[in-house]
């Protein structure tokens, strides 16, 4: 779990230097597969530029502290977290960008981002070809993180690759491990980014 740890800290520190992460913003988590009924989530309230592997703690699949961190905070938006592994349950990461590419394309496009053409479409599981298009759904942003949880749920069918934007906010991306979860929110803010640019 250790390095899970770092290898993850990591990845939040530079992410915050692309300005994919400023200030305490953005959320991460990952689970274990001999323990896959405990999520490794960020706490909340972190500089993420100075994020290190003491900065994780415990949850169950409810978002609910664990008794070793009882009194600390996990991100408010860890119920998110714990839907998406409850709707992939193969999946062991979740990653997490507040990019402005990805919130521009939120405010100009109401359901989905539709990207078509691009040779790094391939960057997302299951993608073999340039010649497709894929829409990247749009869900309105609340507080109500039990309310979206539920969107999500009733939305899946809506999740054809392994991410999302939430309006005004940010990607949420997921994978069978960091690297592919890493791969997938990368892929993403790339194709919003040139996309924005091809169309402005």
């Amino acid at each position: 779990m250790e390095q899970e740890k770092k290898e993850l800290a990591e990845v939040i520190r530079a992410y915050h230097q692309k300005g994919w992460s400023p200030a305490t913003s953005t959320n991460y988590s990952f689970r274990l597969a001999e323990r896959p009924d405990v999520i490794i989530v960020s706490r909340s309230g972190i500089d993420k530029s100075r994020f290190s592997e003491a900065d994780f703690m415990e949850v169950d699949l409810q978002g609910k502290a664990l008794p070793a961190y009882e009194g600390i905070r996990p991100s408010a938006e860890t119920l998110i977290h714990c839907k998406l592994y409850q709707l992939f349950p193969e999946m062991m990461c979740i990653v997490h960008s507040h990019s402005v590419y990805s919130v521009l394309q939120s405010m100009k496009n109401k359901q989905s981002v539709e990207l078509s053409g691009y040779e790094v479409l391939k960057g997302f599981e299951g993608i073999k070809t340039h010649e497709i298009t894929v829409q990247v759904p749009v869900f309105d942003n609340t507080q109500d993180m039990p309310a979206f949880a539920a969107v999500l749920e009733k939305e899946k069918n809506r999740l054809t690759v392994p991410a999302f934007i939430m309006r005004q906010h940010g990607t949420y991306a997921w994978g069978r491990n960091l690297f592919e979860a890493k791969r997938h929110l990368e892929t993403a803010e790339y194709l919003f980014e040139v996309d924005w640019k091809f169309s402005n």
